[in-house]
């Protein structure tokens, strides 16, 4: 997601008044409820505006060294990450059929299936992200529903890097509730408005979920 490479452009700054009014986020570890910044997503109409700047590459990989040189070779010498996190109450049925009857965002000794995605995919993506600064997000938790997103922290500060993301992810893991239905338009719809605000430099949208997708033909349309 983007158009031109980023590495002219630094730092890399987004103002948070983008995300629209905060829902309060109950964690007694975070301090006296913290605002979350949230982005509800575009009308349709919105979509007409935007400059029609910006390109996918092709899915259908094996591995993710394909991955990383299919990018290198699309010409990403440098890209700035935006991940997003699905919190959707589909995570405990899922994690009930393949993840030893747990939610697969459980947080024990051993790593759950998105403590190794974030871990294994930012490893290959992070090469591409010089200020290695990424912007964080969940989605689909009792607060946002399919409506919103919320960013890692409550001051909409982005990550250092996909170990600061792990560690931040096991912080709030504990003081979310899985809500739903899933949508991945929220996310998108923030993606974009973050490509925009930075003049159109070239992100990586990551989304990672547990594969159940509700308004897919919206997500189309939203792409396109």
């Amino acid at each position: 997601m983007g158009g031109r490479h980023s590495k002219s452009i630094r730092p890399r700054r987004y103002s948070s008044s983008s995300y629209g009014p905060s829902p309060a986020w109950d964690s007694s570890s975070y301090g006296p409820s913290p605002a979350v910044p949230s982005e509800t997503y575009a009308q349709p109409a919105a979509k007409q505006k935007l400059q029609r700047r910006y390109s996918r590459i092709a899915d259908n990989y094996n591995s993710l060294d394909e991955v990383t040189a299919a990018l290198a070779q699309a010409g990403l010498e440098s890209s700035n990450l935006i991940v997003g996190i699905d919190f959707t109450k589909s995570n405990e049925w899922t994690g009930a059929r393949s993840f030893n009857r747990r939610s697969l965002h459980h947080i024990g000794d051993t790593p759950n299936p998105y403590e190794q995605a974030i871990s294994i995919i930012g490893r290959t993506l992070s090469a591409f992200d010089e200020d290695n600064l990424i912007p964080c997000f969940g989605f689909g938790d009792a607060l946002t529903h399919d409506q919103s997103v919320f960013s890692f922290y409550p001051d909409d500060r982005l990550c250092n890097g996909f170990e600061e993301a792990l560690r931040r992810y096991r912080e709030i893991v504990p003081h979310l509730r899985l809500a739903g239905p899933t949508s991945f338009a929220p996310i998108i719809e923030a993606a974009i408005r973050l490509v925009e605000q930075s003049g159109g430099q070239y992100h990586v949208l990551l989304i990672i979920a547990d594969g159940q997708v509700a308004n897919f033909l919206y997500i189309d349309w939203l792409l396109k």
